[in-house]
C-alpha cells in the first residue's frame, strides 16, 4: 500500500496558518510541516479531509483490469448500453437486466447479464450485480454514461489509501440529438449531475457533499449491503452518507471525466430533476439536516436578509452583521501577525456566501410558499429580484463561457423543477424538515436509526 500523499490546494493561504477547505477553516502548522506544498502521512490524511488538499497520485499505478468488475442497471435502452459497453472493454461488465419487457442481449463478449424476473430499481438492480462481483473493486455505471476503462482504473488510483471507500469523476453532460435543443445545449455546461471542478472529500457540508450512481468505483469489502433497495431516488446520496458516517473516505476527482446523456425531451428533462427534488425528505428522515438547504449563522443570514431587501439600511445592517462577525473570528482565529486582516476577509466571504444561499433559497429551494407570499408582498418581489441579480452574478462568474440568456433560463426552469419536487417529496412525507436550514457551527442532528 502506497503511504498517504497530499499537496495544499491552489488558493489555499499558505504559511504557519493554513486557512481554506470547505467547510473553510483555519489550522495552524508546526514550522517546516510541508515540504514544497506537500505532505505526507497522518499531516497528509487531516490535510486531505479538511480538503485543504489534494491527494498526489503521480506514482501510483492504475488498477489492474482483472481486479475490476463493472455493474450495469439497465431496463431495455438497448442503444444506450451497447455504447457504454463498447467504451468499457476490456473490463468484465455484468448487465443487470432489471425485467426489461425484451430480455437483453449485447453479445459483448466482455459482458454477463444477470436477468430479474421483477423490477426492483437501479439501487435494487446494483445490489443483484454487486452479490455477484468476486473482484475486489466494483464500479457502477448507468447505461446512458460513456466512460472508458482507463478512466475508472485510474481512478482506482485512490485506493492506494486504505480508507477510501468510494470515488467519482465529473460528470458532463453530452447531447446525442443530430440539432440538439437548447435545454440539451444547457446540460452540457450544467448537468444536474456534475460537481464542478475542484477535487473534494466528499461529505455534509462540504464542497461537494453527495455523488450520483451515475458513475461510481468501489472496494467491494467496504459497501456491505451496498444501496437501499427501498429508494427509487437519493439512494446514492444516502450510500455516500452511511459510508462517511462509518469513518471511510469518499473522493470526488474531476480530472476524470465520464459523459452522461441529455435528455431528449423538456418533459423528461424537467420531469428528472422534480424526481431528484423528491429525494429530500426521504433523506432528511434517514440523515436528519445533514442535507439542509442552507447553513447559516445568525448574524451573516440577518446581514444577508438585510441585503436582498434593498432598504436604505441595508447597508448598515449588512456592516453591523459583518462587524460582528469580524468581532468572534479575532478572538478565535490563532494569533498571527494578520489576524485582523484575516477576520475581514474571512467575515466578508461569510456574508457573500451567506447572500447566494439565502438567494437560492428563494429561487429554488423555497419558491412555492415564496410565490404565494409575493403576490401579497412588494418587499418579497423586491427580494426575489435581488436574489436573482446575485444568481446572475454567481453564474457568470462561476461559468462565464456560457450564453447568458442560456444560463439564466436553463437556471430557472431547473430551480423550478427540483424545487416542486422538494415541496413535494416533504408534502408527501408531511415533514418540513428536507426544507429546512441548519444553523452555523452546530453540528447536523442526526435522522432516526434505520435498519435495511
Amino acid at each position: 500500500m502506497n503511504p498517504v500523499r497530499a499537496r495544499l490546494k491552489p488558493g489555499v493561504r499558505r504559511g504557519d496558518v493554513l486557512v481554506g477547505g470547505s467547510p473553510m477553516r483555519v489550522a495552524r502548522l508546526r514550522p517546516g510541516a510541508l515540504a514544497d506544498d506537500v505532505a505526507d502521512g497522518a499531516l497528509a490524511r487531516r490535510l486531505l479531509d479538511a480538503n485543504l488538499a489534494d491527494p498526489v497520485l503521480d506514482d501510483v499505478a492504475p488498477l489492474d483490469p482483472a481486479e475490476l468488475t463493472v455493474v450495469l442497471p439497465v431496463q431495455g435502452r438497448s442503444d444506450e448500453l451497447d455504447r457504454a459497453l463498447e467504451a468499457l472493454r476490456p473490463v468484465r461488465c455484468l448487465v443487470v437486466d432489471d425485467a426489461s419487457p425484451v430480455p437483453l442481449d449485447p453479445g459483448a463478449p466482455h459482458a454477463e447479464v444477470l436477468r430479474l424476473d421483477e423490477n426492483v430499481g437501479p439501487a435494487g438492480a446494483r445490489n443483484a450485480g454487486l452479490a455477484k462481483v468476486s473482484t475486489p473493486y466494483v464500479a457502477f455505471v448507468d447505461c446512458d454514461v460513456t466512460v472508458t476503462a482507463d478512466t475508472l482504473l485510474r481512478l482506482g488510483r485512490h485506493f492506494a489509501d486504505e480508507q477510501v471507500a468510494l470515488v467519482a469523476p465529473r460528470i458532463v453532460g453530452r447531447a446525442r440529438s443530430e440539432r440538439p435543443r437548447w435545454f440539451e445545449r444547457y446540460d452540457e455546461v450544467a448537468s444536474s449531475l456534475g460537481l464542478g471542478t475542484t477535487g473534494c472529500s466528499v461529505r455534509p457540508g462540504a464542497a461537494v457533499g453527495w455523488l450520483p450512481s451515475a458513475c461510481l468505483v468501489a472496494r467491494t469489502d467496504l459497501l456491505g449491503d451496498g444501496f437501499d433497495a427501498t429508494m427509487r431516488v437519493g439512494e446514492d446520496v444516502d450510500l455516500v452518507w452511511r459510508l462517511v458516517d462509518a469513518g471511510l473516505t469518499v473522493r470526488y476527482d474531476p480530472a476524470e471525466v465520464a459523459h452522461h446523456d441529455a435528455r431528449r425531451t423538456l418533459r423528461g428533462w424537467l420531469g428528472r430533476k422534480f424526481v431528484y427534488g423528491t429525494g429530500g425528505a426521504p433523506l432528511a428522515r434517514r440523515h436528519g439536516d445533514k442535507g439542509a438547504t442552507a447553513v447559516l449563522s445568525p448574524a451573516m443570514a440577518l446581514g444577508a436578509a438585510a441585503l436582498l431587501a434593498r432598504r436604505w439600511w441595508s447597508v448598515p445592517v449588512a456592516v453591523a452583521c459583518a462587524g460582528r462577525g469580524v468581532q468572534v473570528l479575532t478572538g478565535t482565529l490563532p494569533d498571527v501577525p494578520d489576524r485582523r486582516r484575516l477576520a475581514v476577509d474571512l467575515s466578508a466571504r461569510g456574508l457573500w456566501w451567506s447572500l447566494r444561499q439565502e438567494s437560492a433559497l428563494l429561487l429554488r429551494h423555497w419558491w412555492p410558499p415564496v410565490a404565494v407570499a409575493a403576490l401579497a408582498s412588494r418587499s418579497i418581489r423586491r427580494a426575489v429580484v435581488t436574489a436573482l441579480l446575485v444568481d446572475v452574478v454567481v453564474a457568470r462568474v462561476e461559468r462565464p463561457e456560457v450564453d447568458p440568456v442560456l444560463a439564466f433560463a436553463g437556471r430557472r426552469l431547473d430551480d423550478l423543477a427540483y424545487g416542486a419536487g422538494l415541496w413535494a417529496g416533504a408534502a408527501r412525507a408531511g415533514s418540513l424538515r428536507a426544507v429546512s436550514p441548519r444553523g452555523a457551527g452546530r453540528r447536523p442532528a442526526p435522522g432516526p436509526a434505520t435498519g435495511r
